[in-house]
């Protein structure tokens, strides 16, 4: 089938799905999350096949014929996987260098030895915040599995008390600070200062990340206390290595892919000239594609070839790999499709026709908006888009601050409750081997905890500025 054929099928899909009318759409909503929660946890079936089921039970449940909820499902899968399942692929590969190079164990090493006992969910957060700057959530949680699970393991910390700050400083970062998609989309649609925006997004960060880091981590600990999973963990090197690569050599090839895209990001903040060179190069050298691809090319010398690798041992490496990422990529491909299901049987269109009657302040407004579309469409991007399009008439009487504050209180919206609809979960779920249960009492929680405590910095700063 041709690429036209595709996009032609899909725009039809969504014209045909989207006349299911609102009751009906609303418990169709209920009833395809109903039957993904049910498969998985009382008939223990695989997250893959509940999640095509329950997409397939929500497009008849909502009146959508049967080929264009396939197409919806199909399209949204294909969609996700082109997104990030390269970038999880790639990001194995480098885990794999990384550990069996003895790469891994030289950071964990110096982390145990410099940040132990109580600093170190402080220290994971850290990591994860300034490594998720310029990152995508996804590149970002692949970079630091590795790391995360090892020091974990090694330095015998829960691991939610390891996992949850690193998840917490990522988040925040995706969902609050330019340059990532939802934050810039947001700034772009309601005519807001990005260097406002940007000031005041690192000032609700630092309490939100905080209190959804190494504050939340302590109860989450004691809600979900599980080993890092077995099959995930970076096993040590083999003891045929004479050497493993240097502190400086394995940081600076993890930071690789984070340098490019950070570089990228600040040409596009200064360089106005969308056809100058250097804009140019630093798109291509900073999409996550190319920066990951060349952390794993760097990576087969300054870790592979550093620890003695031969061109044989790298190549079983990377082969090695890619094996255990092979459900994760199914089960975020299908979360997708799920998602795109939601988005084409109309939900979203839904929830912005029934905000337009509500009557409350703008800043308060805009979360609940982004809130509503989080909760049934499972995308912070499409929850921000969404969000951002209805409010943006509201900024045109606002001060430079407030329209910056605006856009704040769509992203920590858009961060709301992350549940079986979200890719995110699934990833999460899957890279710390939990169940829908632990994945809710976590991560959900921990989502939900920014989402709230992020609003709350905004409100708080509209009274003041």
């Amino acid at each position: 089938m041709t690429s036209l054929s595709v996009e032609t099928l899909a725009a039809d899909a969504t014209e045909t799905i989207t006349s299911a009318g609102n009751a009906q759409l609303g418990i169709a909503v209920l009833a395809g999350i109903a039957v993904i929660v049910l498969l998985i946890t009382r008939f223990k079936v695989h997250a893959f096949l509940a999640l095509t089921i329950g997409s397939l039970a929500l497009g008849a449940f909502a009146g959508a014929p049967l080929d264009k909820a396939i197409v919806s499902f199909t399209t949204g899968l294909g969609t996700t996987v082109a997104g990030v399942g390269v970038l999880i692929a790639l990001g194995a590969i480098l885990g794999k260098l990384l550990a069996d190079s003895g790469g891994a164990d030289q950071i964990v090493d110096t982390i145990l030895a410099r940040a132990g006992g109580r600093a170190m969910p402080w220290a994971m957060v850290l990591i994860a915040s300034v490594i998720g700057l310029p990152l995508f959530f996804e590149v970002g949680i692949v970079l630091l599995i590795p790391v995360v699970l090892l020091v974990a393991k090694r330095g015998n910390y829960s691991l939610m008390r390891i996992g949850i700050p690193a998840l917490a400083g990522l988040s925040v970062m995706h969902g609050l600070i330019p340059p990532h998609p939802g934050p810039l989309v947001a700034i772009d649609a309601i005519g807001a200062n990005l260097g406002v925006t940007l000031a005041l997004g690192v000032v609700v960060a630092i309490p939100t990340v905080i209190i959804a880091g190494p504050v939340f981590s302590r109860f989450a600990a004691r809600w979900v206390d599980i080993p890092a999973p077995e099959r995930m963990i970076p096993q040590r090197p083999s003891e045929d290595l004479d050497r493993r690569p240097g502190f400086g050599a394995t940081v600076a090839t993890v930071l690789l892919p984070v340098v490019l895209m950070l570089v990228k990001a600040l040409v596009d903040i200064v360089v106005d000239d969308k056809e100058s060179g250097i804009q140019r190069v630093t798109d291509v050298i900073g999409s996550p594609l190319i920066a990951l691809l060349a952390a794993v090319i760097v990576g087969m010398f300054t870790l592979g070839r550093a620890a003695g690798f031969t061109k044989e041992r790298l190549s079983s490496t990377v082969e090695k790999s890619l094996a255990p990422i092979a459900g994760i990529l199914l089960i975020v491909g299908a979360g997708g499709g799920f998602k795109q299901t939601l988005i084409d049987v109309g939900v979203g269109r839904m929830i912005l026709d029934f905000s337009k009657s509500w009557s409350i302040p703008a800043l308060l407004l805009a979360w609940l908006i982004a809130v509503a579309i989080r909760l049934a469409t499972g995308s912070a991007t499409v929850a921000t888009i969404s969000a951002a399009g209805l409010v943006a008439p509201l900024a045109a009487d606002m001060s430079t601050t407030h329209a910056a504050l605006l856009v704040l209180a769509i992203g920590t919206g858009s961060l709301f409750f992350s549940h079986v609809n979200d890719a995110g979960f699934w990833l999460v779920k899957e890279y710390f081997g939990m169940s829908v249960g632990q994945t809710i009492k976590t991560w959900s929680v921990m989502e939900t905890i920014i989402s709230v405590v992020g609003l709350g910095c905004v409100l708080l700063l509209s009274l003041v500025l």
